[in-house]
């Protein structure tokens, strides 16, 4: 399967796309220029900037959006206004990467060091009464995050480790019972995931111009190829959630190399996704 291109190259850093009808369709972050870019109708794209570093964006119930901001989270109002929480740690070498809402309506968020330390990285959950857990210590390169459709699984990438691991899910245990789901062979580099309707993992690979289809077994069985060298993340959308949206990376590309990269992308892949899960808060 092959995507097709939605934008100009208009991210350097695209990351973390999410369709809401919420918010009108489909936002992603340029993560490190700090701004929340919007898909219009007419296919141009709003910028909206919101802190040094945007890392990952979810709707919440009453309206408004929950975000991953450089050392912590930010609320948005419905009526755009925004609040900027206490920060988690005081490091300013460990930034926040990506996340997403589990089913009860908690935030999580994971972070990275600048340098990708090795262990230095912790995935960490916003409650919407405003307190916030360190659940997942260790990590390196917390990635990709989303639960499977009846939300007993959830799906986690920690992209130093080149795979997909599942943990168990409850409201008061929360993740548990951590274990592989699917590797990526020769050092591949997976990054921002979605699930499908069916339970289906479709994961972005930031080495190569490609999204892995995995079946809910764990089987490689699907590739969507995307011109680019850095694929960064993907979500369902469209008015009836059966379109692939990919974000990609310029990262670290002189001037005039991988001229598409930084563009949005969009692919038919024949199934739908589920509805954005919301932040409660």
């Amino acid at each position: 399967m092959h995507a097709e291109q939605v934008t100009d190259p208009v991210a350097y850093h695209g990351e973390g796309p999410v369709w809401s009808p919420s918010w009108g369709g489909l936002r992603w972050v340029d993560m490190l220029a700090g701004d929340v870019l919007s898909l219009a109708e007419d296919g141009s794209v709003d910028r909206r900037h919101v802190s040094d570093v945007v890392a990952a964006i979810r709707p919440r119930r009453a309206g408004g959006a929950v975000l991953g901001i450089e050392r912590g989270f930010a609320l948005e109002d419905a009526d755009g206004e925004l609040t900027l929480l206490s920060p988690v740690w005081d490091d300013e070498r460990i930034r926040m990467n990506d996340g997403g809402c589990d089913p009860d309506g908690r935030f999580y968020c994971g972070s990275m060091a600048y340098d990708q330390r090795p262990g230095a990285a912790t995935l960490h959950r916003l409650d919407p009464d405003g307190t916030t857990t360190a659940v997942v210590g260790g990590v390196t390169v917390s990635n990709g995050l989303d639960w499977s459709p009846d939300g007993s699984r959830a799906y986690y990438v920690d992209t130093a480790t080149h795979r997909i691991d599942v943990f168990d899910y409850d409201r008061d245990r929360g993740l548990h019972g951590r274990r592989t789901f699917a590797e990526v062979p020769d050092g591949g580099l997976p990054d921002g995931l979605t699930v499908d309707e069916h339970g289906g993992i479709w994961v972005a690979l930031a080495d190569r111009g490609e999204v892995w289809h995995f079946s809910a077994a764990g089987v490689h069985d699907e590739v969507v190829e995307v011109p680019v060298g850095m694929v960064t993340a993907c979500t369902f959308g469209g008015a009836d959630l059966d379109q692939l949206f990919i974000t990609t990376s310029r990262e670290n590309l002189p001037p005039g190399a991988d001229p598409l990269a930084g563009s949005l992308f969009r692919a038919a892949v024949g199934v739908r996704g589920l509805p954005v899960r919301e932040f409660g808060g």
